[in-house]
């Protein structure tokens, strides 16, 4: 009995943790759901600065990958805030939301939480940009599920 709880804790432990990202479920599939992301983004004024098709990728090489597109945007005027506070923080801007095909065959709209992104950062934990960021990512995302 103790070798299956010792067992199921590493596990258990191995498992990444997604504990500090957003995760929304969308009835539609992922390219429909990634081109209403997109227009919601474009709609808000801010800039798609890339759109990675990641299964596309996959195919290219002759690999299998369940649907799956990464959004990379983002808006000058609020991005440009944070890296004021601290360079590094370009680290993780532009923002970016992932739309994939999960193990069921749904599709999961998942993104960073705002505070966990630029926590390891000089960042003060009360900034108004952190609000507008949080308030983009909800209403984009939830733009797109709708």
């Amino acid at each position: 009995m103790r070798l299956t709880i010792l067992t199921a804790a590493a596990t258990f432990a191995a498992m990444p943790v997604l504990a500090d990202y957003v995760t929304v479920p969308s009835p539609y599939p992922v390219g429909e759901t990634t081109d209403a992301l997109v227009s919601a983004i474009e709609s808000a004024g801010a800039n798609v600065i890339a759109r990675v098709n990641h299964a596309e990728a996959a195919a290219g090489v002759d690999l299998a990958l369940a649907p799956a597109e990464l959004v990379i945007f983002g808006n000058p005027m609020l991005g440009t805030l944070p890296q004021q506070d601290d360079p590094r923080v370009g680290l993780v801007l532009p923002l970016r939301v992932l739309v994939y095909q999960d193990a069921d065959g749904g599709t999961q709209v998942i993104y960073e939480e705002v505070e966990d992104m630029l926590g390891d950062f000089d960042v003060d934990a009360d900034a108004m940009y952190l609000q507008r960021m949080i308030g983009a990512l909800e209403t984009v995302t939830g733009k797109a599920v709708e």
